[in-house]
């Protein structure tokens, strides 16, 4: 009896064990961005994503297991041959993802040296279109053109090319002093023609200057000569009105009988004035009647500005 309960669990302890382990051999936990192909008896069943997944333990099998993430390759470096016929040495990077697991385990043997093959040969194509000057110039594009070859080239295989990127393209040593040389003629030719446009703003600069300051100096004359003019004008208009009062002033004097008094008086005064220039201007001498005295004159020059008047 004891033997026969000891046989039965040791039929228990290895069902259980083999339950267990075709559990475990059943589930199948797929991590994210991955992607397992599962063969049935050698042919392809499913393709199993991200998550908890089941199969048939001993039937079923992981024939692949693909990565969905974006994969960067270095693609090795080449030599191409520019249309210009200059050999070039180039290398790169590839950076890629797999879009159709299927695809990229069935329709082709190994994914990864394939677009990487792939890519070389596509930039030789690519770089044998263009001249030497341009793989420098428009690297951006040739490197455009090298990704929609590759996709073009690479759908059947459920791979898609994200981006290329040229790392270095290597001339010969010739053509790399070539273009040095080049490149100094250019950055001469830019120094005399940027030395050459300094004289030129220089001088430009110099005769406006000269100008603005015969412009300034111009006004500056225009304006003295304008104020000279003022000042000159204002001057007159102030000796004419001072002339006028005093002429105003005269006029209100020799009114009264004490101007008319003065006026006999200076202009009898200004007679004798001129009489005595007379004798010294000449040897005759003219005298009036009975003038052998200045009181006299003085009197005879009153007389006559009295009879001045009165015909007046």
């Amino acid at each position: 009896m004891e033997v026969i309960l000891h046989y039965l669990l040791s039929v228990q302890v290895l069902v259980l064990i083999l339950a267990v382990f075709l559990l475990k051999s059943s589930i199948k936990f797929v991590p994210q961005n991955r992607a397992f192909l599962i063969e049935r008896f050698g042919k392809y069943q499913s393709t199993k994503e991200a998550g908890l997944n089941f199969i048939l333990p001993f039937i079923d099998r992981v024939a692949s297991d693909r990565s969905l993430k974006e994969q960067a390759v270095d693609v090795p470096e080449q030599s191409a041959i520019t249309k210009d016929n200059i050999s070039l040495h180039v290398d790169g990077v590839l950076y890629f993802r797999v879009l159709d697991p299927y695809k990229a385990t069935y329709g082709v043997d190994n994914y990864v040296f394939a677009v990487t093959q792939l890519a070389q040969t596509t930039m030789r194509s690519e770089l044998g279109k263009m001249e030497l000057d341009k793989t420098f110039e428009e690297r951006d594009q040739l490197n455009t053109n090298i990704v929609s070859a590759i996709n073009e080239a690479a759908g059947p295989w459920g791979i898609q090319v994200l981006r290329y990127e040229i790392k270095d393209i290597i001339p010969p040593h010739s053509v790399m002093e070539a273009m040095e040389a080049q490149m100094k003629a250019e950055r001469v030719k830019r120094a005399q023609i940027l030395e050459s446009e300094g004289d030129r703003q220089a001088a430009i600069n110099r005769a406006e200057g000269e100008k603005a300051s015969v412009v300034l100096a111009a006004e500056a004359d225009k304006e003295e000569q304008v104020l000279r003019a003022e000042g000159e004008a204002k001057a007159i208009v102030a000796v004419a009105q001072a002339q006028a009062e005093a002429l105003r002033k005269v006029g209100e004097a020799a009114a009264t009988e004490e101007g008319q008094k003065a006026i006999q008086l200076d202009l009898a005064t200004k007679a004798i004035d001129a009489k005595r220039a007379i004798a010294k201007e000449s040897s005759v001498v003219l005298l009036p009647d009975g003038a052998t005295e200045a009181s006299s004159l003085v009197a005879q020059a009153t007389t006559i500005i009295q009879q001045m008047n009165k015909g007046g």
